[in-house]
């Protein structure tokens, strides 16, 4: 019923698909589009709306299970970018303003992973869907102004990283450290340090603020990375985002500890 309400709140009359039934016995039994049903009645505000149908005639209760279980076997799944460009085709706003965005950093959407190109749409249109225009914006600032676009610096995790990041700190996150402090290390060595530490955004985060704070007179504090509201914003992606808070006394001895732990993030 979860999706049927959500699906209601959204609904959209071109995109219903025909109920599929077998007429098995001299008894209509609906086998797939349940939902649909559902939807439509609670739209319409009555059971008696007609819908589409496919009807199949004297298939057997295993037959209507196996068209059921392998319906989509030989489908082909849209690509996050195929979708996008049809929706830029739409001429719908979200993606339009993150296409003329993304350009304006001289930059373009891409399918495959190549110079100049971000093929991480998906997180795109999270990262404006959840934090807005302005975090989404600085999150490229910040990024090209950092790696100059290296494309290994436009991966999924790491924008949202950065995201999360701004959206923890805010203006605290100053631009220009960031750069210079961060910037030491090159989009592989802040990865191959996140992979050791967890999994998904959040590790991407926390080596972004080692770097961050390293030799700081006042460091950004740890605490302010671990909130339940920056990590219900990507529990959707990444479970391990969900961890728990770690247990940390002295926040700045914590960065050095960290940083001589983690070859990665070290003096150069």
């Amino acid at each position: 019923m979860s999706h049927v309400r959500h699906t209601v709140e959204n609904f959209d009359l071109c995109q219903i698909n025909p109920v599929k039934v077998s007429r098995r016995d001299g008894i209509n039994y609906v086998f797939n589009g349940q939902h649909t049903i559902e939807i439509v009645a609670t739209v319409s505000g009555s059971r008696e709306t007609p819908v589409w149908c496919m009807i199949y005639d004297e298939l057997e209760y295993t037959q209507e299970a196996d068209i059921f279980a392998n319906q989509q076997k030989y489908v082909k799944q849209l690509l996050p970018y195929e979708i996008f460009m049809a929706n830029i085709e739409a001429g719908n706003d979200e993606q339009l303003m993150i296409k003329d965005l993304v350009e304006s950093y001289g930059l373009f959407i891409s399918s495959n992973k190549v110079p100049g190109g971000i093929c991480a749409i998906s997180c795109l249109e999270h990262i404006y869907q959840k934090y807005g225009f302005h975090v989404l914006d600085r999150t490229l600032r910040l990024c090209i102004g950092t790696w100059e676009g290296d494309y290994n610096s436009l991966t999924a995790n790491m924008l949202r990283g950065i995201a999360r990041l701004i959206a923890a700190f805010g203006d605290v996150l100053k631009d220009d450290s960031f750069k210079d402090k961060v910037g030491i290390f090159s989009a592989r060595d802040i990865g191959r340090t996140a992979k050791e530490r967890k999994a998904g955004s959040l590790g991407y985060a926390e080596a972004m603020l080692l770097a961050y704070n390293k030799k700081l007179k006042n460091p950004l504090k740890w605490s302010k990375l671990y909130t339940k509201k920056l990590d219900m914003v990507d529990d959707d992606f990444y479970m391990d985002d969900e961890e728990n808070v770690p247990d940390i006394q002295d926040e700045t001895q914590e960065d050095e500890i960290c940083v001589n732990r983690h070859e990665p993030i070290k003096d150069n």
